[in-house]
């Protein structure tokens, strides 16, 4: 019997520790960064308190959506495919189009889109002082309640940390490890005059930061007009910001409109743009003639593409 009554109450002290621990959990949230993790997943930081930034911005896909066009509150789809947030700690602009200038100016815009989050910024900061726990937050971190600013800066800090330096390509540029006899033939042909690949996506992040029209723009069918909406320079017609390539493999579907669901489809499109847009607007002169790229070439591309996934991303098929 006493046994019994010694396990018992072994058991819920157990219980209380546990409970205990879970319910100060903002007491092991000491910084900028793990302040912004916290509200990234924040729903009330919505309009209906439906969705969070991770609603989109899927941490296991690479922070990126598994669908063309991620789904708001209302279940309003938004206008451009979600992109990944992973490696945005060096990029000059954000977001297809480059409106904004910097990840904190960049990570408030989600919020108060009416297609996404729909929620007017005094509204989040009013939502947030009023919430005892982020009330604390805020005080211990910034020594004070939440405003604008520093709601954006936690936002940005945390997005500072995303950055993925883990894959198989990093292994073979640091001599860890080898590529495969298909993923070195890949890697050639990326960096090489036959695929281009690496006229647009290179440096660290495989991504030269700037805009170009890939032909996907025909004021048709494909009427976003892209960079022009912000610059109003007609040079800059369907041109859309050129993304980092890590963890690709992931973060399917790809381009602005998610309109190809597999990296071998991108490969087929760059291959041959007009078999797919006969009458694209201002695409940019690398895509005027086809690469043509045989069969195992393209096989070899894919193969090499997948080497710049992170290791926490792998999947077992």
């Amino acid at each position: 019997m006493k046994k019994t009554i010694l396990f018992i109450a072994s058991l819920f002290a157990f219980i209380l520790l546990i409970s205990a621990r879970f319910n100060n959990r903002p007491n092991e949230i000491n910084t900028k960064e793990a302040l912004g993790k916290k509200l990234f997943s924040e729903k009330i930081l919505s309009r209906d308190s439906s969705v969070s930034c991770a609603s989109c911005h899927i941490p296991s896909f690479a922070f990126a959506d598994t669908v063309a066009f991620s789904i708001g509150i209302g279940g309003v789809a938004t206008d451009r495919n979600t992109p990944s947030v992973l490696n945005m700690k060096n990029r000059p602009y954000f977001f297809w189009d480059g409106r904004a200038s910097s990840l904190e100016e960049q990570a408030l815009m989600p919020i108060k889109n009416p297609d996404e989050m729909g929620l007017p910024i005094a509204d989040a900061v009013n939502r947030l002082n009023k919430n005892p726990t982020y009330r604390q937050l805020f005080k211990k971190i910034f020594n004070q309640p939440v405003t604008e600013k520093n709601l954006a800066a936690a936002f940005a800090a945390f997005e500072k940390t995303l950055e993925t330096v883990d894959s198989k390509f990093d292994d073979w540029s640091n001599n860890i490890n080898n590529l495969s006899a298909s993923e070195e033939r890949g890697r050639l042909l990326f960096i090489g005059s036959k695929a281009k690949c690496f006229d647009c996506h290179f440096m660290e992040d495989f991504t030269d930061d700037a805009f170009k029209n890939i032909g996907l723009f025909n004021g048709q069918d494909l009427n976003d007009s892209g960079r022009i909406l912000i610059s109003r320079s007609k040079d800059d017609l369907g041109k859309f910001k050129t993304p980092g390539l890590r963890n690709v493999a992931v973060t399917a579907p790809y381009m602005h409109n998610g309109m190809f669901a597999t990296l071998e489809d991108v490969i087929e499109y760059y291959n041959e743009p007009s078999r797919f847009v006969s009458n694209a607007e201002n695409t940019d002169k690398a895509l005027s003639k086809p690469l043509g790229l045989t069969q195992r070439e393209k096989k070899d591309l894919v193969a090499f593409l997948k080497t710049l996934t992170d290791k926490k991303y792998y999947r077992t098929k």
